[in-house]
């Protein structure tokens, strides 16, 4: 088994519909190519009680969290102090984030903006691998990393450090049937049981022209993965469209 991940998306605009979510869909590809495992995706409001209370229980159960969202000037900006509380860490000024401010706001800088340097005490300021001092780091506390909420800037982050969270690599194979789930079901179930190591899911379409259900298996064994592809493949007959 390899490390989980657990991701937290802040922001009532996720949850009235006002804006797209783009972040948990980057974070869950990206983590999966880095070999982590995302378990869990759960959206909340800017309110800090909650935030804490996710932040809190998302650490104790994932090797890994990845919250988006809620690190601005403004008075919905409560995931820092939210964070803070759930390790019971006070907020500090750091000098260095202030520099960076400053920077890079310049002229268009106002004293509310030093919010955004405002961390828990015990924050690590993440570089990346190798560091780049120049750039504006990810923020850690434990094992929860902070990102901000903006599509664009948060690839930009993860990009930067995205070496610090490589683990094994998860394998994956597609295998496509023509014929419908309640046809192959038994045969899954025998792959299933035959192959406890390898996850194996099952997704109808019904827009597609050549297929009804793309299986997919995936697992850190390749070998594993190979063998339970080929069983299926052998199994499946001719349902078999393609694989991949």
């Amino acid at each position: 088994t390899g490390p989980t991940a657990g991701l937290l998306v802040i922001g009532e605009e996720i949850l009235s519909g006002k804006v797209a979510d783009e972040n948990s869909g980057f974070l869950a590809r990206e983590l999966r190519a880095l070999g982590v495992e995302v378990r869990r995706i759960e959206v909340i409001p800017d309110i800090e009680a909650e935030i804490t209370e996710a932040v809190r229980r998302f650490s104790q159960r994932f090797d890994l969290v990845f919250t988006s969202g809620g690190i601005g000037p403004t008075h919905d900006d409560v995931t820092w102090p939210a964070v803070a509380a759930a390790f019971g860490m006070r907020l500090v000024l750091r000098p260095q984030l202030e520099q960076l401010v400053r920077a890079s706001l310049g002229g268009e800088f106002h004293a509310r903006d030093l919010r955004m340097a405002l961390v828990p005490e015990g924050a690590r300021l993440e570089y990346g691998v190798p560091p780049d001092l120049n750039r504006w780091p990810v923020i850690a506390v434990a094992n929860v990393y902070v990102f901000p909420g903006i599509p664009l800037i948060l690839r930009r982050k993860f990009d930067s450090v995205r070496e610090l969270y490589r683990a094994g690599p998860i394998h994956g194979r597609a295998v496509y049937s023509r014929e419908g789930e309640g046809n192959i079901a038994d045969t899954l179930d025998a792959v299933v049981a035959e192959f406890p190591g390898v996850a194996i899911g099952s997704y109808p379409r019904i827009d597609a022209a050549d297929h009804k259900v793309k299986i997919t298996l995936d697992g850190r064994d390749a070998a594993a993965v190979a063998s339970a592809t080929a069983r299926l493949i052998e199994m499946l007959g001719a349902a078999v469209v393609r694989k991949e």
